[in-house]
């Protein structure tokens, strides 16, 4: 009798990230990545303890690829906006996979490369050590809100996009300047959420950065 097929860690990190691009974390079980495999649950827990660890390991191999062939280039501020539209153009091509790094974070190779650039440029900036950790931190948490909600609107469907839109001008310029004077004023000024969202993430980021520059001493 032919036994089960003995699946590697990386045919099972394929299979589950085919398995999101179609899905979320919520509706992802060990269970299912098992059915599509062929196999139980319990062989998949040799190589993860649970599914919390093989979401994690995941978000690592986007954070991996998007290191491959990574060099350091120009100053400090140029090597952090570089690597982070490398994290954004890897997770870009697999939004599912963005929303899960936000939520789950990453611990392995591909999370120590990213850590490690980051953590080399905020030292080459001439900040004090003891304010590096702090404005790593700080710099993480912006990257990762605004690479998981740009992610998340490239699974809007035509039709969801133009009801959000009709929304959003009901609810902004339909506003009662009485109750809302700040929001009537500014009404056709003020763009839907998905507007233009790589120019507000460069925006957001030097913005972030040049308040890092008129810290220093």
């Amino acid at each position: 009798m032919t036994g089960r097929r003995r699946w590697s860690t990386e045919e099972i990190l394929d299979a589950a990230a085919t398995l999101l691009r179609t899905g979320d974390a919520e509706s992802f079980s060990v269970r299912r990545l098992a059915a599509e495999l062929g196999t139980d649950s319990s062989s998949l827990y040799r190589h993860f303890r649970n599914k919390t660890e093989l979401l994690r390991a995941v978000a690592d191999r986007i954070l991996l690829a998007s290191m491959d062939g990574h060099r350091p280039e120009g100053d400090w501020r140029r090597r952090i906006t570089l690597l982070a539209r490398r994290l954004r153009e890897a997770f870009g091509e697999q939004p599912q996979l963005a929303a899960i790094w936000g939520r789950y974070g990453s611990g392995g190779t591909g999370s120590r490369l990213v850590m490690e650039e980051l953590l080399q440029a905020l030292r080459a900036s001439g900040l004090p050590d003891r304010e590096i950790p702090a404005r790593y931190h700080c710099l993480v948490v912006l990257l990762s809100a605004l690479i998981s909600s740009e992610a998340g609107l490239s699974g809007i469907t035509a039709t969801e996009h133009e009801q959000a839109m009709e929304q959003f001008r009901v609810a902004v310029l339909g506003a009662d300047p009485e109750r809302f004077p700040a929001l009537a004023h500014f009404a056709r000024e003020i763009r839907p959420l998905g507007t233009d969202r790589p120019a507000a993430f460069e925006e957001i980021l030097d913005a972030h950065l040049a308040d890092i520059q008129a810290r220093l001493p």
